[in-house]
């Protein structure tokens, strides 16, 4: 009833047929006003006969608004409105797609918004790049590298009329930096659901496929899991964490869905991302944010350019990871592998901040200090980097509950 209400007030506000204000009167010229005391004239019969056809035919408009609105939403009076488009229709003054289907189609998107209407999910996609970009420079500390390089590729990637594949991007660095962290903001500013939303899956390696004799069994389930979810959804998230422990026929069967897609009857998948989170490489970026520190130079100085060359150099190297040598890097299906550093004891600190407003619970410097003191530090002579990063640091926030 509300929103019929404010159709209708949206409707009463539009200008009068040759009344004050409409596009055949201009405005009289200010200095032409009279004085104060000229009064308005009085209403003749033709103005109030105007004013009586025009509110007749706002609520004859509404009423038309008010049931295109409950057959898009509810599925209710549909029959009805088949009914009325076979009966001669009443001159209203407009016709219902010259002003309102744009205006419904937004109404009805709004009230999806509130809950789950829409059986594809699309009206559940918001896409917030703004509000993914402000809480990335907020809540993830330490990484100005990854906060530019994943902003930058999903923004760029829905922008794109008609993206020739989909987006990958492959997360490196040492647990506790914010793979995961970064993987679920993505998630809940593309999707009002977030992580629980239809269009999102997440598999963990050895959470969804442990057993090795099983990967037949995986690998179908797979590739059926992902068709469904893209033909449910016109825009997919997919996250792979431990992803350098999938087997390497579940790349094999994943592989298609980010390769550049043909015209030979598959479905579409261009409009999916794909995230991939391993801690391979991580002791290269560990390297690197050391010999930056040695030298005197600060971290943010660290170039994406050097980080990924030393990455691609480390999962080349020989070794028993079928994820490193997949067809995922051979044939350049990998958009970017984004990196992330090894946290400083200053960012646990943050890090330490964040948990206690995210509970409502008082801190003080010394707090944060004491936090960051239980973690452990390394390397044995600088004690530089968290080898936790800040993964226990809500854990810790226990010990100093009342």
């Amino acid at each position: 009833l509300g929103l019929g209400c404010c159709i209708l007030g949206l409707l009463l506000l539009l200008p009068l047929p040759g009344g004050l204000g409409s596009p055949g009167t201009p405005p009289r010229p200010r200095g032409q006003e009279q004085g104060p005391a000229v009064q308005a004239a009085p209403w003749d019969r033709a103005r109030y006969e105007a004013v009586k056809k025009h509110l007749g035919a706002v609520g004859a408009l509404s009423k038309q608004y008010w049931r295109y609105l409950a057959c898009r939403v509810w599925q209710e009076g549909c029959e009805e409105e088949k009914e009325e488009e076979q009966k001669p229709s009443l001159n209203v003054g407009w016709s219902l797609p010259l002003v309102g289907q744009d205006y419904l189609d937004i109404l009805s998107a709004w009230y999806c918004s509130f809950g789950k209407c829409c059986e594809t999910g699309d009206c559940r996609i918001i896409n917030n790049i703004t509000g993914l970009e402000a809480d990335l420079g907020e809540q993830l500390h330490g990484q100005h590298l990854a906060k530019e390089v994943v902003v930058r590729a999903v923004q760029g990637f829905l922008q794109s009329p008609q993206p020739q594949k989909a987006l990958v991007l492959s997360f490196h660095g040492w647990s506790g930096t914010g793979k995961n962290f970064v993987a679920r903001m993505v998630a809940s500013h593309l999707f009002r659901d977030g992580l629980k939303s239809k269009c999102v899956r997440v598999f963990i390696s050895l959470f969804h496929f442990p057993h090795h004799k099983y990967m037949d069994s995986y690998k179908a389930q797979l590739q059926r899991q992902i068709s469904e979810t893209l033909e449910l959804c016109k825009q997919s998230l997919f996250i792979f964490d431990e992803a350098e422990k999938l087997h390497s026929s579940l790349l094999d069967a994943i592989r298609p869905f980010m390769a550049h897609h043909g015209d030979k009857g598959q479905a579409d998948h261009r409009r999916s991302i794909f995230l991939f989170l391993s801690n391979l490489g991580g002791n290269s970026i560990n390297e690197v944010a050391l010999d930056f520190w040695r030298a005197g130079r600060a971290r943010e100085e660290i170039s994406m350019e050097l980080l990924e060359q030393r990455l691609r150099l480390e999962l080349q190297e020989p070794a028993e990871n079928s994820y490193a040598h997949s067809h995922l890097l051979r044939e350049n299906l990998i958009d970017f592998l984004v990196p992330f550093l090894p946290l400083e004891y200053h960012h646990v600190k943050l890090c330490a901040r964040d948990a206690f407003l995210a509970r409502g619970l008082p801190y003080t410097e010394a707090t944060l200090d004491e936090v960051a003191r239980m973690m452990v530090f390394v390397p044995k002579e600088e004690k530089l980097f968290s080898a936790q990063g800040c993964k226990s640091v809500p854990q810790r926030i226990n010990y100093f509950l009342p």
